[in-house]
């Protein structure tokens, strides 16, 4: 499951170059801490061989659905049946996308004193989570773009911690991912699985990310994003 995550870079401009966009994309930037369903984002798409970063919000409406009350449910699609639910079907085949992030959070311990971790790389920099996107339209004239991400059985890492994991991709290879014009996109659920073990670490975060409310570097304590 991947229900929190963050993308605490400082700088628009560097961003933008790690993601191989336009300078300009990120003029409004800020650096976030605390990313939630329902919230807005953006994520990266391909068209005619370059990359996009149209804003997004954390859900998933179909483009056909008149409202979005169950949007919120489909934060998260499972790797294993993506392409075969209806909720997710048609986005599977030519909206493909990656969600940029440095982190995402689970929680260790129990009910009532869960301790909130910060799962992130090893040696810092951006991670691409797998993803969906549809464009559905909550009123006459207004198209919005909202988005999934897609999850995977956890690697031996995150296993003790959480059964799922988002699917993270390399940069290499999103490019190929989220080719709108591929033929076969079936195909491309190889890609669907965990990353290597050694790529991630955890590391504990403040209590204060249990509250969707709070927001600043204060809630990765004594972690060091990186700029």
């Amino acid at each position: 499951m991947c229900g929190r995550f963050t993308l605490s870079r400082r700088d628009g401009r560097s961003l933008a170059a790690e993601l191989g966009v336009a300078e300009d994309s990120f003029a409004d930037y800020h650096p976030r801490y605390n990313i939630a369903p329902m919230q807005n984002h953006f994520v990266v798409t391909l068209e005619r061989e370059n990359r996009k970063v149209p804003p997004a919000r954390w859900e998933l409406a179909n483009s056909w659905a008149r409202d979005n009350k169950r949007a919120a449910r489909c934060i998260n699609a499972k790797a294993e049946t993506v392409e075969k639910l209806p909720t997710f079907r048609a986005a599977f085949k030519p909206r493909r996308c990656v969600v940029p992030a440095d982190g995402f959070y689970e929680w260790r311990g129990p009910k009532g004193k869960c301790e909130p971790l910060w799962i992130h790389p090893r040696v810092g920099g951006l991670i691409l989570f797998a993803g969906l996107y549809e464009v559905w339209r909550p009123e006459s004239s207004i198209w919005k773009t909202t988005f999934t991400i897609i999850t995977t059985a956890a690697n031996r890492l995150i296993e003790p911690i959480h059964n799922r994991m988002p699917v993270i991709l390399s940069d290499r290879i999103a490019d190929d991912r989220m080719n709108p014009n591929e033929a076969d996109p079936l195909s491309l659920k190889r890609l669907l699985v965990a990353p290597p073990d050694d790529l991630l670490v955890v590391t504990p975060a403040s209590p204060l990310v249990n509250s969707v409310k709070n927001e600043g570097p204060e809630l990765l304590r004594d972690c060091d994003p990186g700029a």
